[in-house]
């Protein structure tokens, strides 16, 4: 199967890394939004994210306009009916998803393989919502996307073989990445080692074993991480560590899952990490710390 053009909805932090990657990859994507100005937002952090690499000599400036100019705007899922495969980034709502894969079954043709990026909803429940659940699988990606080369490929109860192996040949042999085939179980392999990771980390702060620089060093330096668990936690962003915990803790029913007291804290007073300038530690509008 050839794939030319992918459509990338929602302009969040894992949206635009997403639409960055396939851009620099060659194909032309078309990046959806709820509203113009949403847009113009997501793409304006594509291109400060191209100018830190190019600093960096990372691209040059001709790779950095060649890859703007594949990003194409758009707040219609019809003009996504061009596309040889859709990939949705919204919230981690079950409910927002379903609603959103039902219009966007209406919206485009019957051939388009549609892909959720969810890190711990149920791909089956989502599929569940539309009226072609064979042709809907789950694609999770890991921040920072450009960089990291692995991609885990989530089949629901009613994938299609047809559609699980063209999904595979579009990670692997169009992007280049390590195609992971896991069975559907909450929060993955990633997301449910990755946030057992954080929530222990948590517990040590609100314990006051050591203070969240110290914890990030000793992980960091220690196991050389590029991150400590803590401003993982804030890139991420915390409140979509606190859904992706609270999802595998309604589903396993573990103590070991529970949110720690600190992060529900930190979600309700609006510090979500780098996208709002502060959580574990502050961040400057590029994203940098502080």
């Amino acid at each position: 199967m050839l794939f030319k053009k992918i459509g990338v909805i929602g302009g969040g932090t894992m949206g635009q890394g997403i639409a960055e990657m396939l851009a620099a990859k060659g194909l032309d994507v078309l990046l959806v939004e709820q509203t113009p100005e949403k847009l113009d937002h997501s793409v304006e952090m594509i291109e400060t994210g191209l100018d830190k690499k190019l600093e960096k000599w990372a691209i040059t400036q001709a790779e950095k306009k060649l890859i703007l100019s594949r990003i194409h705007k758009t707040t219609s899922y019809e003009e996504l009916s061009v596309c040889d495969l859709i990939i949705e980034t919204i919230t981690e709502d079950l409910e927002e998803k379903k609603v959103l894969f039902r219009k966007l079954e209406e919206a485009i043709g019957k051939d388009i393989i549609l892909t959720s990026n969810t890190s711990t909803l149920s791909l089956t429940e989502l599929a569940g919502s539309i009226n072609s659940p064979e042709r809907m699988i789950g694609l999770h990606w890991t921040h920072p996307v450009s960089s990291i080369d692995m991609v885990e490929i989530i089949r629901g109860l009613k994938t299609s073989d047809e559609t699980f192996e063209a999904t595979k040949q579009f990670v692997e042999e169009v992007l280049g990445k390590k195609g992971i085939m896991v069975y559907e179980s909450p929060g993955f392999v990633t997301s449910r080692l990755i946030c057992l990771h954080i929530n222990e980390a948590l517990h040590l702060l609100e314990e006051g074993v050591a203070s969240a620089e110290d914890i990030d060093e000793a992980v960091r330096i220690g196991y050389k991480f590029q991150h400590g668990p803590l401003e993982m936690a804030d890139r991420f962003g915390l409140d979509s560590v606190h859904a992706a915990l609270e999802g595998m803790f309604r589903e396993f029913g573990e103590l070991k899952y529970r949110p720690s007291t600190v992060l529900k804290k930190m979600v309700r007073a609006g510090q979500l990490g780098v996208k709002t300038g502060e959580g574990f530690f502050k961040y400057d509008k590029d994203g940098d710390r502080v």
